[in-house]
């Protein structure tokens, strides 16, 4: 079990056009470092990067009974990260979150890289891919796994592509 998290930048293709690539690929390695230490500081294993969006786990590769909450507490941090950034250096995020059963670990025989598979992924990702900029959007099994006393959502049912009808959670 563990709670899959994606971050992506909004906007990030407009953002790309009218800055140079040097630029560019230093704000992103900026942003993401920080990302790196926010996940070091709150026991989150990240797990890559995929263009301008950001990857990471709670509960791999050590089982964590807390990933959800850790998770969360996570991207509050870079959410947190995102609106420190002042002027043009500013960016925001959406951020999708799933928890459920994983499969993790290394495949192929060529430039091996430690990635996570399973639906639990593919929910986590829709969640970030039809959420909210600036917010954190979580699954229903996120919601189940933070516990009764989490504290306050929008609960609202999505037409997931590919999944259907799905509860999702805003958090407030």
């Amino acid at each position: 079990m563990a709670t899959i998290v994606f971050a992506d930048i909004v906007n990030f293709t407009e953002f790309a056009a009218r800055t140079p690539p040097i630029t560019l690929v230093q704000r992103l390695g900026e942003l993401f470092s920080r990302f790196d230490e926010l996940a070091d500081q709150h026991g989150i294993e990240k797990i890559k990067t995929i263009g301008d969006a950001y990857m990471a786990a709670a509960g791999l590769p050590d089982p964590r009974p807390d990933h959800a909450q850790a998770a969360v507490a996570f991207a509050r941090a870079m959410l947190a990260e995102t609106c420190q950034m002042t002027g043009e250096r500013r960016l925001s995020l959406r951020i999708g979150i799933n928890s459920g059963p994983v499969i993790a670990g290394l495949i192929g025989r060529k430039r091996f890289v430690y990635d996570v598979w399973g639906h639990t992924v593919n929910v986590a990702s829709r969640m970030e891919s039809c959420g909210t900029p600036g917010r954190i959007q979580i699954s229903q099994n996120t919601f189940d796994a933070l516990g009764p006393d989490f504290g306050e959502c929008h609960r609202e049912i999505r037409d997931i592509h590919g999944i259907g009808k799905y509860p999702t959670y805003l958090l407030l």
